[in-house]
């Protein structure tokens, strides 16, 4: 029979099989969480991230960016109001200050500005038309079930805004609404990610 090995034993040839850990994979592993903090530390703090990164060796820099890029990335939100708009842009001045390729970088930030353009004008007039024909087709389901309930001649007031199925539904609607949006904005943060 053969031997029986212990978990350390088994753990160590697991390793083992791994090889050895580069010095750029210690450098990744090290300084790609201090971009993350630096990129979190620009948003809430406002701190110059030029000057942050100037004090980082060049081989420790593209990971700090890395990491710092990444986070900036995910902060890309839909202009619903304008905190979210602020963000925005701070994220934008951020990124572009990251990136080596800044005509690339513009370019797709016309694409987001257009999306976000569009989901602040157009999107705002879709949002306002479905709520005002779901509250209708509610008051109307509401307004059946009562005279079905009470009577014909009984006329109730409810205040449909206020009904646990409307604001689901209303909520439904509104993520329908946006996906669209998340769908295009996700696009674009992932051409980001691909740019130096």
């Amino acid at each position: 029979m053969g031997d029986i090995k212990s978990a350390l034993e088994i753990a160590m040839e697991k390793i083992e099989k791994l090889g050895k850990v580069t010095d750029e994979e210690r450098l990744k592993w090290r300084y790609v969480p201090e971009g993350e903090r630096l990129a979190v530390k620009y948003l809430k703090q406002d701190c110059n991230l030029v000057t942050e990164l100037s004090q980082y060796e060049e081989t420790a820099r593209k990971y700090v960016v890395e990491g710092a890029g990444d986070i900036l990335i995910r902060n890309f939100n839909l202009p619903k109001d304008d905190l979210a708009k602020r963000n925005n842009k701070r994220t934008m001045d951020g990124l572009k200050n990251l990136k080596n390729d800044k005509v690339a970088v513009e370019n797709v930030y016309s694409k987001m500005r257009r999306i976000f353009n569009h989901y602040i004008e157009q999107g705002e007039q879709q949002r306002k038309q479905a709520y005002e024909s779901l509250k209708a087709e509610f008051e109307a389901k509401m307004q059946q079930a009562v005279q079905q309930q009470l009577g014909s001649l009984m006329r109730v007031k409810i205040d449909i805004e206020k009904q646990p199925q409307f604001q689901e539904e209303w909520r439904r609607i509104q993520t329908q609404l946006d996906s669209q949006y998340l769908k295009l904005l996700a696009e674009y943060k992932q051409e980001l990610s691909g740019i130096a």
